[in-house]
C-alpha cells in the first residue's frame, strides 16, 4: 500500500458472527448493517465476507449504497433503512432492492409507482415506537394494513428502532418501545394481516434484549467488533474482537532542536532535541482534526508514540524519539494491534469527543485498501 490503508481480520469477524448467533434464540438470523462504507470498513468487501459466513440480509442506509452493493456481485436481501426519494424508485426494481416506507405519504408514492409500472416493490414498513424519526406512528394501524393488503406493496417485513437499548438507566423506555412495537404485530395479527417478517433489535439490542429477536437482528457496530462508547451497555459480554487496522505510511523524518515548533499554529514547541515523523493521513481521509494537540497515540515499530501538533489536512506528525531503526516507509498504526501495543478505536473517538460510529462511518475512501488479511 502506498500511503495510508486499512486492513481487515477475517477471524475476527467470524468470532463476531459466531458470538452473536450463539447468544440469539434458535432460528434468529443476522442482517449485516453495512450503511456508510460498512462504517468505515468497506461496503463490498465487508458483504462478501459476511456471505461467506452465511449472512444474506444487508441493511443500508441510501440507495446509492444499495445499488454498490448489488453492482459488486452482493446477492440476497438488500434492504434501505432511510428514505428514498421517487426519483430512485425505478432503481428499485433494476436491482431488486427492498425500500423502507417511512410514513404513509412516503408508501403513497412507492404504491403509486408500482401501479404505473405494473410492479410491485418490495418495502418493509418502519414503525415509529418512540424514537421518533421515521416510521408510522401507532395510531396509523389503519395505514399500515392498507400498505400490507396493497397488490403494488410487496410487504415483506415491519421493524422499528431502539434508541437506548445500550444505556442500562432508560431499560423502561425501551421496554416501553419493545411493547409499543409488540402490540402493533399483535393487533396486525389480530386483523388477519401478514406483514412479513418482524425486526428489531439492533447491535447492543441483541446484547440486551435476546428474547425480543423475532426474525433477524440488525448488527451494526458492535459486528465490527467496537463498542459506540465507553458508556454503552452490555448485559452480557460477547467478547467482541475489532475487525479493522487503520496503517500510514511515514513520509518524512527530521530532528528538532528545544524550542522549534511543529504543524500549523506552532501548538506544539520541542523542550528537547526530538525526532518527528510525518505520517501520511490527515482530516481529509477522515482522521479527526480534534485529535490534535497531542491527543493521538499510534504505534511504530511495536511501541507506543504520541501525536505533536495540529492534524492537517493530509499529514500528521509523531515524536519518535528512541524509537530505533525507524524510517522514512515505516508503518504507523492509528487503529490496531502490534505486538503488546494496542489502540482501538473507542480511545480515539473518546479524545476526539465523538463514538466510534462517527469516527469509523467518516474514513475517507481516499484511504487504500480495506481488504480482509
Amino acid at each position: 500500500m502506498n500511503r495510508t490503508w486499512i486492513e481487515l481480520d477475517r477471524e475476527a469477524l467470524a468470532h463476531n458472527i459466531r458470538q452473536y448467533r450463539n447468544h440469539l434464540p434458535a432460528g434468529c438470523e443476522l442482517m449485516g448493517v453495512v450503511k456508510a462504507n460498512a462504517y468505515g470498513h468497506g461496503a463490498v468487501p465487508f458483504a462478501r465476507e459476511l456471505a461467506k459466513l452465511g449472512v444474506r440480509r444487508f441493511a443500508v442506509a441510501a440507495l446509492e449504497e444499495a445499488a454498490e452493493l448489488r453492482e459488486g456481485g452482493i446477492e440476497g436481501e438488500i434492504l434501505i433503512l432511510g428514505y428514498t426519494h421517487p426519483d430512485g424508485f425505478p432503481q428499485l426494481l433494476e436491482h431488486d432492492i427492498c425500500q423502507t416506507a417511512t410514513c404513509p405519504a412516503h408508501a403513497a408514492q412507492l404504491e403509486a409507482f408500482a401501479r404505473e409500472q405494473g410492479r410491485p416493490v418490495k418495502v418493509h414498513i418502519a414503525v415509529d415506537s418512540g424514537m421518533h424519526r421515521i416510521g408510522f406512528l401507532p395510531e396509523e394501524l389503519d395505514e399500515i394494513e392498507h400498505c400490507c393488503r396493497s397488490e403494488w406493496l410487496d410487504v415483506t417485513g415491519i421493524f422499528s428502532h431502539l434508541c437506548v437499548a445500550d444505556v442500562e438507566a432508560e431499560d423502561g423506555f425501551t421496554r416501553q418501545q419493545i411493547a409499543v412495537f409488540a402490540d402493533i404485530v399483535d393487533k396486525l395479527q389480530a386483523r388477519g394481516v401478514c406483514p412479513g417478517e418482524v425486526h428489531l433489535l439492533n447491535s447492543y439490542g441483541a446484547v440486551n434484549y435476546p428474547q425480543h429477536a423475532y426474525s433477524f437482528a440488525r448488527l451494526g457496530i458492535l459486528m465490527y467488533g467496537v463498542r459506540s462508547d465507553e458508556a454503552g451497555w452490555m448485559k452480557t459480554d460477547l467478547d467482541l474482537r475489532p475487525v479493522m487496522t487503520l496503517k500510514a505510511r511515514i513520509t518524512s523524518l527530521r530532528r528538532i532542536g528545544p524550542g522549534e515548533t511543529v504543524s500549523y499554529g506552532r501548538t506544539y514547541r520541542a523542550e528537547e532535541p526530538v525526532t518527528i515523523a510525518s505520517v501520511a493521513i490527515g482530516y481529509a481521509d477522515g482522521f479527526p482534526r480534534a485529535l490534535s494537540g497531542g491527543k493521538l497515540r499510534a504505534i511504530v515499530r511495536g511501541q507506543h508514540v504520541q501525536g505533536v501538533g495540529r492534524v492537517c489536512m493530509d499529514q500528521l506528525m509523531l515524536d519518535v524519539t528512541g524509537i530505533e531503526g525507524v524510517q522514512v516507509g515505516d508503518e504507523a498504526i492509528l487503529i490496531g494491534k502490534q505486538g503488546a501495543c494496542e489502540i482501538n478505536a473507542l480511545e480515539l473517538a473518546e479524545n476526539a469527543g465523538t463514538i466510534t460510529n462517527d469516527l469509523l462511518s467518516t474514513l475517507s475512501t481516499r484511504i487504500e485498501g480495506r481488504y480482509f488479511v
